[in-house]
């Protein structure tokens, strides 16, 4: 006597996976714009011109978007922003 058994198969699209996710720094009113960019140059490993470029643009456009990639990689990197007292969050990219 057979067991009746149904298969369910789930897939992600290899688009899914591929999704690029951005991280975003957000303007706030406490940490110091120098200390923002070596924050930058400490975690992403940028020179300190990129660094002050990001920066400049969370100073005046409220926002960036410091890093684009892997979802795993984004999450590590908005958690070590946040260690860091600086508000960032990651989306995925459009």
């Amino acid at each position: 006597m057979a067991a009746d058994t149904e298969e369910i198969t789930i897939t992600e699209t290899e688009t899914d996976l591929d999704t690029p996710w951005n991280v975003i720094v957000y303007d706030d009113p406490v940490n110091l714009m120098h200390f923002v960019t070596l924050v930058l140059q400490r975690v992403f490993g940028y020179p300190k011109e990129k660094a002050e470029t990001l920066m400049m643009e969370v100073h005046n456009l409220g926002q960036s978007v410091v890093w684009t990639g892997e979802r795993e990689k984004a999450e590590l990197y908005v958690q070590q922003l946040q260690s860091h007292q600086l508000l960032a969050a990651m989306k995925k990219s459009q």
